[in-house]
């Protein structure tokens, strides 16, 4: 393969070019040097659906870029129930530095790309790289940030709009691709029913309902049980109430 050199790509390793996690993600904070650096340690692997990625208090030795799919994060209690507290898209960071367990259960929700680096070479390059320390802390606060806004979503807001919401933040983040500027969108649906009922805490008959009305309405189409499209993301947006129709 024939990659063009450029000022902006000179010094990248060929493995990273058309990586979204060198644009968008950590290792844009990286130097090129630092870059060649981690790609020598790196390790690519696709992942199928429903496997565990990470369990809750498992060891930490290494941390991931999602580089494609996306990953569905869930809390366990001590009865064997669990809740499903997040999802990850490309080109998030997948782990926490300077943890020696994860606090909790990362699995795939999707068919998943990673790049994988041993954990000792990230924080090792976070000593050398006050970049990179500053971009995790950035992204890190950035979940807390969506944290915020979903428990408002939870807490406040109707099941129509909690479903538009979901579909609003799976519509943006799912393909890293496409320009966040477009105004429609594709996608299968990365979650089962049970799974969407679960994260928003409705029941499987309200999500179906709600998805039904969104569908009546002329806000999604549906094939398939699970491909929707999005004709027009600023209707869906007005679906989802408040000011979390544009924090998602």
């Amino acid at each position: 393969m024939t990659v063009r050199q450029d000022i902006h790509s000179s010094g990248i390793p060929v493995l990273c070019l058309p990586c979204e996690a060198r644009h968008r993600g950590v290792c844009g904070a990286l130097d090129p040097d630092h870059l060649a650096r981690l790609a020598k340690t790196s390790s690519r692997h696709k992942i199928e659906p429903g496997v565990e990625l990470i369990g809750d208090a498992e060891a930490v030795d290494s941390y991931s870029n999602v580089l494609s799919g996306v990953v569905k994060l869930t809390k366990s209690l001590s009865d064997g129930r669990q809740q499903i507290v997040g999802l990850q898209f490309a080109p998030d960071f997948l782990g926490r530095p300077f943890k020696a367990e994860s606090a909790i259960n990362a699995e795939a929700a999707t068919a998943v790309s990673l790049c994988s680096f041993p954990r000792a070479a990230i924080e090792r390059m976070m000593k050398e790289s006050p970049e990179l320390e500053h971009r995790l802390l950035k992204q890190t606060l950035n979940e807390l940030d969506e944290a915020r806004e979903w428990m408002v979503t939870l807490g406040r807001k109707t099941a129509l709009e909690k479903v538009a919401s979901f579909l609003l933040m799976i519509a943006r983040n799912i393909d890293s691709s496409v320009d966040p500027a477009t105004r429609s969108a594709c996608f299968d649906l990365p979650l089962t029913r049970a799974d969407i009922s679960d994260f928003l805490g409705l029941t499987n008959e309200t999500v179906s309902r709600q998805l039904t009305r969104l569908r009546m309405d002329g806000v999604i189409r549906i094939e398939n049980n699970r491909h929707v499209t999005v004709d027009s993301i600023s209707r869906l947006e007005q679906r989802c109430g408040g000011r979390g129709a544009t924090a998602l």
